[in-house]
């Protein structure tokens, strides 16, 4: 039997919206390698930027300012046409948790730590303030930072695909979405529908544009730029599945050590976008990292609304037809009447 056949069928089930296990299939890819994605673990993020700058160079994406906004050390502010991925700054008062400045660190092998990154063990990273602790005697908690690479989640149901109406983005054999330059007519209706406010249309030349997840990289066997430049593999890059098991068991090893605070965001097939390509493990709740807490395909409800405006076109239709026969049967009785 061929790829297709074995498929589930398409007929009656709503392709806007709920669990697709199979997104590049339903998009005409046949024998298509599994799915990849980014999981992206922010518990070891140190705010290098290196992704940023990887991105740019990969892609030619032009540079688009660096600002000092007054709110946070971050200079690039958030995701945009010429911002493909973004390294949040988040400065809050709490606990330093399992940090403490007292600590004598110059025996520790940074580099060695940062080329294993999230393989390190959780005892071992713990210079790094991850984790909520009590106070101190004199009652001072101190700050932590929370950093996080953000980037298009590669929506399983994407609704700038679902919106595009010249078919610039389309749906890859590895299941991630993608702008083909030359085929967008700068319309901008993909950008109120992405429910995570990733695409923008780029003021110099007019089309939209996001991630591509580097696109001609995979195609040469090769891991994206970004994850490739990260030096402690907080951005980690693989099959779809894969990274979804191991980024479980990182969330229950760090529960294991006391970081309540820790759990994925975008790692669920049955949340309101069918699960992202690229989810991410928090350590705090999504809003602070400017995220929506519970996120939801803005094309989901468009059958239902197609429907209730079939009927409500029918319904009026009926109504004014009724009007024309009850004004032709008065017309009939007037001229016997005469």
């Amino acid at each position: 039997m061929t790829g297709t056949s074995e498929r589930p069928s398409l007929i009656g089930r709503n392709l806007l919206a709920g669990a697709e296990p199979d997104v590049a299939g339903d998009a005409g890819h046949e024998g298509h390698p599994p799915r990849v994605g980014f999981f992206t673990d922010t518990s070891v993020c140190i705010g290098c930027k290196a992704c940023e700058v990887a991105c740019k160079e990969w892609n030619a994406v032009p540079e688009d300012g660096l600002d000092f906004t007054g709110m946070s050390f971050d200079n690039s502010q958030g995701l945009g046409a010429s911002t493909w991925r973004h390294v949040a700054f988040i400065e809050q008062s709490k606990p330093l948790g399992r940090a403490e400045a007292a600590v004598d660190h110059s025996d520790v092998d940074v580099l060695a730590l940062a080329s294993r990154g999230s393989g390190t063990p959780v005892e071992e990273a713990a210079i790094t303030p991850t984790s909520p602790a009590s106070p101190s005697p004199d009652g001072q908690t101190g700050l932590r930072w929370l950093m996080a690479s953000d980037v298009c989640k590669h929506c399983t149901h994407a609704a700038c695909l679902d919106v595009c109406p010249t078919g610039a983005l389309f749906r890859t054999e590895f299941g991630t979405v993608v702008v083909q330059d030359d085929v967008c007519n700068g319309c901008g209706y993909c950008v109120p529908a992405c429910p995570y406010g990733v695409i923008d249309v780029r003021p110099g030349d007019g089309g939209a544009h996001k991630c591509t997840l580097c696109y001609d990289r995979l195609g040469a066997g090769q891991e994206p730029a970004c994850a490739k430049a990260c030096p402690t593999d907080s951005i980690q890059f693989g099959p779809l599945d894969e990274l979804r098991e191991r980024a479980a068991a990182r969330v229950e090893e760090l529960h294991r050590v006391g970081v309540e605070d820790a759990r994925l965001y975008g790692h669920d097939p049955e949340d309101g976008v069918g699960g992202d390509g690229a989810f991410f493990l928090l350590l705090d709740e999504p809003e602070v990292y400017g995220l929506p807490p519970d996120p939801v395909v803005t094309t989901r409800d468009l059958p239902s609304m197609w429907r209730h405006a079939g009927a409500a076109a029918l319904t009026l239709l009926g109504g004014v037809a009724a009007v024309f026969a009850a004004q032709g049967v008065s017309g009939r009785r007037t001229g016997r009447r005469r």
